[in-house]
């Protein structure tokens, strides 16, 4: 398929509001989610193979960019969505945890991959089973590894979530104590 002949992206449907000529009426909070859902900075967290699908993922064949994750950031800081992909070692789950703390409000985890997921075939003493174990994770993309098409569903339910979620969901009694859960304040 040629360049020219792909489908333009949707946008999808305008939050509901009231509309007339010239002007449109809607709420803050849906607003607000309509722009975070279309402007998420992605943070790769790659370890192994899922990580090469990532990429493909990103090139000009399967285009990420137009979903509105074309900036990857690699500065904890400067990302709202940490995509952990492969194989994670216990030993390394400390600064997974550091670079989720590090990360800015709101934040969101897609698990990528079956070893990101449940450890994978790595059913070892070295190996964390699950990622889930050191932070809370919002999607999981199964495979082994999974094809860039089913990366790109990930990010859409990321997508569908962050659109969605309440603003004052990150300051609820229950969210706080998600994150207590995991040591995180």
């Amino acid at each position: 398929m040629s360049q020219d002949s792909r489908p333009a992206p949707q946008i999808g449907p305008s939050p509901e509001g009231v509309d007339g000529q010239g002007f449109f009426l809607t709420t803050v909070e849906k607003a607000v989610g309509m722009a975070r859902k279309n402007s998420l900075w992605p943070l790769p967290f790659a370890t192994s193979c899922c990580g090469i699908e990532f990429m493909a993922t990103m090139g000009s064949h399967y285009d990420l960019a137009r979903f509105g994750s074309e900036r990857p950031s690699f500065s904890p800081r400067q990302a709202d969505l940490l995509m952990v992909m492969g194989t994670v070692a216990k030993k390394l789950g400390p600064v997974l945890k550091q670079v989720y703390e590090q990360m800015a409000e709101p934040r969101w985890v897609l698990a990528v991959g079956a070893c990101a997921s449940t450890g994978g075939i790595f059913d070892t003493y070295s190996v964390l089973q699950g990622i889930d174990k050191v932070i809370p994770v919002d999607v999981y993309v199964p495979g082994c590894p999974p094809r860039p098409e089913q990366i790109i569903d990930g990010l859409i339910k990321i997508q569908e979530l962050v659109q969605s979620e309440h603003l004052g969901r990150r300051n609820s009694p229950e969210y706080k104590a998600l994150l207590a859960s995991y040591g995180i304040e």
